[in-house]
């Protein structure tokens, strides 16, 4: 394992106790579990900042027509928008 720092914080009487019972019921130490949980929350996305998901949009077709297949990207933009593209 890598240094180690030595700090101290503050928490609630209650979850001290939760904590610490918590970590005895695990076998493990207040310590651990702490370090644990704060990977854990370090790990995880912000809030709010969920991953991007596409949502499906697709519909029902035949697939790409036939002058379209094999086409390339700039082929396909021409045949889509034609003297729009500037």
């Amino acid at each position: 394992m890598g240094t180690h720092m030595k700090t101290t914080i503050d928490i609630a009487d209650s979850l001290f106790n939760a904590a610490k019972k918590a970590a005895q019921e695990r076998d493990t130490t207040l310590r651990a579990l702490v370090e644990t949980g704060l990977r854990q929350v370090l790990e995880a996305p912000p809030a709010g900042k969920r991953a991007f998901s596409l949502r499906k949009a697709s519909f029902r077709g035949r697939g790409l027509q036939e002058e379209a297949q094999g086409a390339t990207w700039e082929q396909l933009r021409e045949m889509s928008y034609g003297d729009r593209t500037r």
